[in-house]
């Protein structure tokens, strides 16, 4: 059976599948964070990091099949995300990205596969171009690494029904609830400038990447994706069609698919 969710209906009311029991889960203590992070499976390790506003569950599709398949998964709520905190400082990717190795050394990983999504695509690759040793290579979905790659953004039915799933999702995981419009003015301020790769920055990324970008996104223009895709050496571009920025909840499957045709 193929599950297809094209305007989030269903996660809007149910929010994605919940994750199988972890094989190891906790909180690690880092540069003013509280971070919750979990794993499951057991093989060559791949990190999954959720979007904007969202937060690890969000992957509930895909941890199933990808441990099936003889994989680690590790799952990471970012900083002020989901269950885990954050200060005062602005957010950034470069912070996020820090954050994320010092989950691996916690879990004694040397290096990874990374798959992001929107914000955790821009941070696994922040973090494969500040430490290309720790990273085995990126899939890099739905997002940009200029400003200049965004789309005005339409609001439209299904950007609300994850808009009201994240606010949900926030308010019964976070020890902030009160404080989610705050946090979407932060991750916000976050995206108007964030990440600024000139093109020389992407031409020094040294690991293997894959651009991929569902057919109707929302917010990232198609043009940039195939600029990446030209301009960071050996990167591939991958359009998936029928799917939008919410391609992993729309056509799970088809999302899956396309991490394990990376992997491999």
């Amino acid at each position: 059976m193929t599950t297809e969710d094209r305007d989030l209906a269903d996660f809007a009311a149910h929010g994605a599948p919940p994750l199988p029991p972890a094989t190891e889960e906790g909180w690690l203590e880092h540069d003013a964070a509280r971070l919750w992070h979990a794993s499951f499976g057991d093989g060559p390790p791949v990190i999954l990091l959720h979007g904007g506003l969202g937060h690890a569950g969000n992957w509930g599709y895909q941890v199933p099949l990808l441990v099936a398949q003889g994989y680690r998964v590790v799952l990471i709520d970012s900083r002020g995300h989901g269950r885990s905190s954050r200060d005062t400082r602005p957010f950034s990717y470069d912070r996020m990205a820090t954050d994320v190795l010092a989950v691996m050394d916690k879990l004694g990983l040397e290096k990874a596969h990374f798959v992001g999504w929107s914000d955790g695509a821009c941070t696994a690759l922040v973090l494969s171009a500040n430490a290309p040793q720790r990273s085995a290579g990126v899939f890099f979905f739905a997002c940009n690494m200029d400003p200049s790659g965004t789309l005005e953004m339409k609001p439209d039915l299904t950007i609300e029904r994850c808009f009201s799933r994240h606010r949900q999702d926030y308010q019964a995981l976070s020890a902030t609830p009160e404080c989610f419009d705050d946090f979407v003015a932060a991750v916000s301020a976050m995206m108007q400038t964030q990440p600024d790769y000139s093109a020389d920055d992407l031409r020094a990324i040294s690991v293997p990447v894959a651009i991929v970008i569902g057919e109707h996104d929302e917010f990232i223009r198609r043009e940039h994706a195939v600029y990446l895709a030209a301009t960071i050496p050996d990167a591939t571009l991958t359009v998936l069609p029928g799917v939008s920025h919410f391609a992993p909840l729309q056509r799970p499957e088809q999302f899956s698919q396309a991490i394990l045709n990376f992997l491999h």
